[in-house]
């Protein structure tokens, strides 16, 4: 039942691709949010990072390998792990500053897919600490060698004359 991101958007939720982040800040958090805005409007960059999202799973009880995506109670979508888990080590920030970022950052909210009025949704620490710590090095690591791909292939170079 965990997703990567829900397709359908709900009621004054706005769009990843229509989010209006300031091109005049010289703060780390809006250069962020706007390497991930790219990474969502690059439909094809998109699809690849989605499908190495997928396998950020939780642990079955008992630890008998991953838990299915099919079953089970809805947890966190993959791509709220994503945003958080980028801040969090773009950042280099603790779960404490997540919280408060994921809970009051207007700009943050859209990315994290709620709407600017009437979403009252908070993330409690221990479910933040919980999905944010799937978001492991290795899954950076190959998110980050595809952004690596997409911008060379932007630039039209191959990585050789790169």
């Amino acid at each position: 039942m965990r997703t990567v991101i829900q397709p359908q958007l709900k009621f004054g939720e706005t769009d990843i691709a229509a989010i209006v982040i300031d091109p005049k800040s010289r703060d780390d958090i809006p250069q962020l949010l706007r390497g991930l805005q790219y990474i969502y409007t690059e439909v094809s960059l998109r699809q690849r990072i989605f499908a190495i999202l997928e396998e950020v799973m939780p642990e079955r009880a008992g630890g008998k390998g991953k838990a299915s995506n099919k079953t089970g109670r809805p947890g966190m979508e993959q791509w709220k792990i994503l945003v958080l888990g980028v801040l969090r080590l773009g950042l280099d920030v603790d779960y404490d500053r997540i919280q408060e970022l994921a809970n009051q950052h207007k700009t943050i909210r859209q990315m994290l897919g709620h709407s600017d009025w009437l979403d009252e949704h908070r993330y409690e620490l221990p479910t933040i600490r919980d999905n944010v710590s799937l978001f492991t090095p290795e899954i950076l690591d190959r998110i980050n060698q595809e952004v690596v791909h997409a911008g060379h292939q932007a630039l039209k170079k191959t990585p050789k004359k790169a």
